[in-house]
């Protein structure tokens, strides 16, 4: 069985870009809500500063794909918040089978945030447009439900495959 586990272990580094992408991408949308909230501030107290009307509207936007986004980073490095008090007094055996199930309650939910996130997004927000910005279709509000629930699936994908193996493989030293 292990030699199964090193031919798997073969595909981190794709998890590994994955997770540097989204980092990226997050560090790049953080980036743009600083520029946008600075400038739209700016522009409110000093005169010659245009204040963009669609600033707060694209703001929100950028935050949004932020928070989903590093949602999904935080499965990687099992960062989420979670109840570990009864942990101590729990055999491991019963540990990992609630880790496994709680992978497989999360995977069910990055699935669905994938297919009803794209329903809205193809169906209400093609259908309305941003205030500011009647040119732009909301569609790109609601994007950032299915896309956080893609990386989601990857990211699940290994902690699950991560659990699974630490049931057949031991590791050194322990």
């Amino acid at each position: 069985m292990p030699k199964f586990f090193e031919t798997l272990d073969k595909i981190k580094p794709a998890y590994d870009a994955a997770y540097k992408f989204v980092l990226f991408v997050c560090k790049l949308l953080l980036t743009a809500d600083i520029v946008i909230t600075t400038v739209c501030v700016v522009g409110r107290y000093v005169p010659f500063v245009p204040d963009p009307a669609w600033s707060e509207e694209v703001v929100l936007t950028l935050m949004s794909y932020m928070a989903v986004l590093s949602a999904a980073l935080a499965i990687r490095r099992n960062a989420h918040i979670r109840m570990t008090a009864f942990d101590a007094y729990l055999p491991k055996g019963v540990i990992k089978f609630l880790d496994i199930l709680a992978d497989v309650a999360v995977m069910i939910l990055a699935v669905v945030m994938i297919v009803v996130g794209f329903s809205y997004a193809s169906g209400i927000g093609a259908k309305a447009s941003y205030v500011s910005m009647p040119w732009l279709s909301k569609f790109w509000m609601y994007l950032p439900i299915p896309v956080a629930g893609i990386a989601m699936v990857i990211f699940e994908l290994e902690s699950l495959y991560n659990h699974i193996k630490s049931i057949f493989v031991k590791e050194a030293g322990k």
